[in-house]
């Protein structure tokens, strides 16, 4: 049975196309691995079949009362809501169904026979509605699943927007539980969460019966959880059955296959072509040349598609600083309560270290009191010599409406226009998302703009805040190239292993310090 129909999806922004007549049908029990490269429109999808977006032409239709649960990358909660009040949320068309049932009761009074006994009716479907749905236990099901995903140690009164990025995401994806949706579209959820809740995503998404729409670059979490594969590339929807891994073997061989048939005709095009040219004018052969011109005039051109620019890093680096990098003596960090003990942390020239341990226990809140930009609790931080400090932030200030020309140029005004054109191009960029403003980009596109900040600039060490979120495949694979290439220091937050491993010289366990170990 079909769950959703896409029906000749055209959609674009300005000049710049993201499908041309795409057809998709999601059926019961498909387990979906939505992959692409970074601005191959998969998040538009998602908003397009959700309703957030209107697509240029093309029909949307999904099912009958079917429940559809979506976790957006983009999702901006509410100041004042607290954790308990946002996975309420999820129970809104039950306290819907409440307010109209007590309506009802207040209208029973100035009502005939026959509106009573509709109304009657009415109540009844509506209080089975109520029971089937746990409407009179949704307290004890908030605690449960706070306590589930570890959100009753931050506090379910805590206001949503003191919450840490991978804290937001926990809190979407339990109200997303609550929910029960028969369908649930992720967008990157593996975002900003850490290795134990990745793990407990991973199990609850292998044991799901309904259907579910996956975009992750986290391979060894999707194909840990998918069946089915949808590639977008080149304004098309393609479908694979299998994991990532199997999807590769198969485009590699369709590729191949594409590039053969490719060569052949364009042979073929050549030599009819030089026939038409030296026989056209003859009258003897004149028929055969107009066959052969027939001919080419009905023939389907194989088109390949225009290879992406694969983004290149290298790190531009600045003379050699101090022995230490950096030393911190009793340093608590925090904000209006302390989130670690006394730490006691030293940095030596050279090291690459990574930060691992859970959301929300003050990894990012470290690497802010080390540069200085919060203050600490108590004790001090000591920087050494000669450093030059590249940072890479989690997040971009939202709603910003400068063009990615311009977002450079702010950085390097002495850059020519060809200089900071070239610099965007090598981080993956097309001319199109170069001349677009950064807001419009995906997650993934604006994380590369920050890059480019962070390569073009001179340093001898770099603190890097979780830099692989949203990034593609091969764009992950040349950070973590340029990374291992880099001569001077890291400091690294990360939760894929896959990545850190081989790359990092130490691994720092927060843990070991932290107050907070939720």
């Amino acid at each position: 049975m079909s769950i959703l129909n896409v029906e000749h999806l055209s959609h674009g922004f300005g000049d710049r196309a993201i499908f041309q007549d795409v057809s998709f049908r999601l059926l019961k029990g498909e387990h979906i691995g939505l992959v692409g490269a970074n601005g191959e429109g998969k998040s538009t999808f998602m908003n397009i079949i959700t309703g957030k977006l209107m697509p240029d032409e093309g029909k949307v239709e999904w099912a009958k009362n079917v429940n559809v649960g979506y976790l957006d990358q983009h999702t901006v909660l509410e100041k004042g809501m607290t954790i308990r009040e946002v996975l309420k949320s999820a129970f809104a068309p039950l306290f819907e169904m409440e307010e109209r049932m007590n309506h009802i009761c207040d209208n029973m009074g100035d009502a005939d026979e026959d509106q009573m006994n509709a109304m009657m009716e009415e109540l009844g479907t509506i209080q089975d509605l109520l029971m089937a749905h746990d409407f009179y236990v949704i307290d004890s099901k908030v605690e449960e699943v706070g306590r589930a995903l570890g959100l009753d140690e931050i506090g379910m009164d805590r206001d949503v927007t003191e919450l840490s990025g991978g804290q937001r995401t926990k809190v979407l994806l339990g109200k997303l539980l609550l929910q029960k949706p028969d369908i649930l579209l992720l967008d990157e959820p593996t975002n900003y969460l850490d290795v134990q809740h990745i793990e407990w995503l991973k199990r609850y998404l292998q044991e799901y019966e309904n259907a579910f729409i996956l975009i992750s670059h986290d391979i060894p979490f999707l194909n840990s959880v998918i069946n089915l594969i949808y590639h977008m590339e080149n304004q098309r929807l393609d479908r694979y059955v299998g994991d990532y891994d199997k999807f590769q073997e198969v485009y590699s061989v369709k590729k191949a296959q594409l590039e053969a048939a490719y060569k052949r005709q364009q042979q073929e095009i050549a030599e009819l072509e030089d026939f038409v040219a030296r026989n056209k004018a003859r009258v003897s052969t004149r028929n055969m040349a107009m066959s052969r011109q027939k001919k080419l005039d009905k023939m389907e051109v194989i088109e390949l598609a225009k290879e992406k620019p694969k983004p290149e890093f290298h790190f531009l680096e600045a003379r050699t600083p101090g022995k230490y990098i950096f030393e911190t003596k009793d340093l608590i960090i925090g904000y209006d309560e302390p989130l670690s003990r006394p730490l006691n942390l030293t940095m030596e020239r050279g090291q690459k270290a990574v930060l691992v341990g859970a959301n929300g226990i003050g990894k990012t809140t470290l690497f802010k009191s080390i540069l200085g930009l919060t203050p600490a609790l108590s004790g001090s931080v000591e920087l050494g010599d000669y450093l030059s400090i590249g940072y890479f932030e989690q997040e971009m200030a939202p709603r910003n409406t400068t063009t990615c020309l311009d977002e450079i140029w702010k950085e390097f005004p002495s850059y020519t226009q060809y200089q900071v054109r070239s610099a965007l191009a090598k981080c993956g960029l097309t001319t199109k998302h170069i001349e677009s403003q950064v807001r419009v980009l995906s997650g993934g596109e604006q994380a590369k703009v920050r890059l480019c900040k962070l390569i073009n600039r001179e340093t001898n060490v770099l603190l890097l805040d979780e830099p692989t979120n949203h990034l593609d495949v091969d764009a992950k694979e040349e950070l973590k190239r340029a990374l291992k290439a880099y001569k001077g220091s890291i400091l690294l937050i990360c939760h894929e292993p896959d990545f850190y491993e081989g790359l990092a010289t130490d691994v720092w366990d927060c843990r070991d310090w932290a107050l907070r170990l939720s």
